[in-house]
């Protein structure tokens, strides 16, 4: 059964690999790729991705998913692309359409966009597969703020064959909303135990969970920092431990606590409001709408927390052949 479900997937980025390459390309004086075109894998159809990766290789692709409002050119701001410039990885953005949404939301609350092989989720996984074949990477993980983050729960959830680990900046748990009016009550936060919550999870996620990395500022009125703690409570389940924190310290006015081992952690960031944290500073991303200066870089944090910027994660697999050497550029191509 395993070596079918697992079958099924790669077949379905082998379609996205073949689709993708039928789309029309153009090069810019940069090194810059731009692509468009469209595949047929569905609901998930709409969905538009741009991959940044310096070289012909990665050893880990980060898929990224916005915000509700945002657009995947938006999240850069977050200062993902530097960080895979220096480590050598890739960043696959997602970008959610209109057609698909009013306001560019992912729709974590929909079954039929979360489930394993449906809608979305089989879209952005099968992206994911694709850019880990071209680039002959050997790792996958997925991070994501608000609309995206719930997303990227969904991703480890429905996925965790494909992804090992994700950063969920002011997400949701998995299962929380089966409707969009049932978002609402979610955003807000529900108590549940964590057998409740660890029983929305499909089997593959209890039997082989992902790591999970959890950021939530205390004063986010969008999504509610009850919602952390129930993230917490659903994926310490899942890897078999309790809700109690094994450490915790304190990092600048966050608050930096781990669980299962080191499998789950939460950082909580005192005062912040909805976003991403970033350390413009230092170097790290740019504040604007929803990614907000709390001299705290929560990429670079994410990105250790995914083992990527140790030096034999900054070091690049094998190229694959074919592809072009030097600067970073970017493909985008409509699913």
């Amino acid at each position: 059964m395993a070596r079918a479900v697992l079958f099924g997937v790669a077949m379905r980025a082998l379609v996205f690999v073949l689709v993708a390459s039928l789309v029309a390309c153009t090069a810019s004086g940069s090194g810059d790729r731009l692509c468009s075109g469209s595949s047929a894998l569905g609901d998930g159809a709409g969905l538009e991705f741009t991959e940044h990766v310096k070289g012909s290789s990665a050893t880990a692709i980060v898929v990224a998913l916005h915000g509700c409002t945002q657009t995947a050119k938006d999240y850069e701001a977050a200062g993902w692309n530097e960080v895979a410039d220096a480590k050598g990885f890739a960043v696959v953005y997602v970008q959610q359409s209109t057609a698909n949404n009013a306001q560019r939301c992912f729709r974590w609350w929909d079954p039929a966009q979360t489930s394993r092989d449906q809608g979305e989720a089989a879209a952005i996984a099968s992206a994911a597969l694709a850019a880990k074949a071209k680039y002959g990477a050997a790792h996958v993980y997925v991070t994501g703020l608000s609309a995206g983050a719930a997303m990227s729960v969904a991703m480890l959830a429905s996925y965790p064959d494909v992804f090992e680990a994700g950063a969920i900046m002011a997400g949701i748990p998995f299962g929380c909303a089966k409707s969009l009016t049932d978002s609402f009550a979610c955003t807000n936060g529900k108590d549940q135990t964590p057998d409740a919550w660890a029983a929305l999870l499909p089997d593959m996620a209890r039997s082989s969970p992902p790591r999970i990395s959890i950021w939530q500022g205390t004063a986010d009125y969008i999504v509610r920092p009850t919602n952390a703690d129930q993230l917490v409570r659903q994926w310490t389940k899942a890897h078999g431990a309790d809700a109690k924190a094994t450490s915790s310290e304190t990092v600048g006015v966050a608050t930096h606590e781990t669980f299962a081992n080191g499998a789950v952690e939460r950082w909580s960031i005192e005062g912040m409001g909805h976003g991403t944290a970033v350390d413009p500073a230092s170097g790290c991303g740019h504040a604007g709408a929803f990614v907000l200066d709390e001299k705290l870089c929560s990429t670079a944090k994410a990105a250790e927390f995914f083992g990527l910027t140790t030096d034999s994660a900054s070091a690049p697999a094998p190229a694959p052949s074919g592809g072009s050497h030097g600067a970073p550029h970017h493909t985008d191509c409509t699913n």
